[in-house]
């Protein structure tokens, strides 16, 4: 892992623990932890879950990235596309952040919609991952993984490259529905640019097993 971005996030990692700390006692006692498909609060838990929601996640999150290359198996190796595996790991990492803030911020202020925000930011952060997926390599963690995606290099190639296009416009279409206010169609359009790679691996499968190209 870069060093520069290890810093950076265990800087950020540092903040929020601090953050937590400072803000702990202007918390309510209970917190909203999850959002319904309407963007209501659905789930309640204690402050104190906010170190796991907040910290935790984001150290699980750098952690990962640090042991990802030792955990990938043979010819599913995460060093074959190093720097893009980074790259979407730092974003997975800012929206762990991004979460955690929205989260806390809306709890200090009440009248603040989270779920909103965090979906907007969520938005934000496919588009961004979106603009990676066709430079992921085969591997067990990150990319669109079906079993036709990892029977075969070229399917894997060409369902990621169609899943950049889907996670992208899905993306932004999705921040759009959500800054007027629509979160169900926002959620449905994120879902539907996430299943439609899945369903393409099959289409582009089965096409090159009659062709007799795999």
């Amino acid at each position: 892992m870069n060093r520069k971005v290890l810093l950076f996030e265990l800087s950020l990692i540092a903040v929020a623990c601090v953050v937590t700390v400072l803000a702990f006692a202007h918390l309510p006692d209970r917190i909203p932890t999850h959002w319904n498909f309407h963007l209501q609060p659905n789930r309640y838990g204690p402050k104190w879950e906010l170190f796991l929601l907040g910290p935790g996640l984001m150290a699980a999150v750098t952690l990962f990235t640090s042991i990802g290359p030792w955990l990938s198996p043979r010819r599913f190796e995460v060093d074959n596309f190093r720097s893009a595996w980074q790259q979407m790991m730092l974003l997975l990492f800012c929206l762990m952040g991004y979460i955690y803030a929205a989260m806390l911020w809306a709890d200090l202020h009440q009248r603040v919609d989270a779920g909103r925000m965090i979906l907007g930011g969520v938005d934000l952060i496919v588009v961004l991952m979106g603009n990676l997926m066709g430079k992921l390599r085969k591997n067990f963690f990150i990319g669109v993984r079906t079993p036709w995606t990892l029977a075969s290099d070229r399917v894997w190639n060409a369902t990621n490259r169609f899943a950049a296009r889907t996670l992208m416009v899905g993306g932004l279409l999705g921040f759009l529905f959500t800054i007027v206010n629509l979160p169900a169609v926002s959620i449905s359009v994120l879902v539907a640019s996430a299943l439609a790679p899945c369903v393409y691996s099959l289409v582009v499968y089965k096409q090159m097993e009659r062709r007799v190209e795999l």
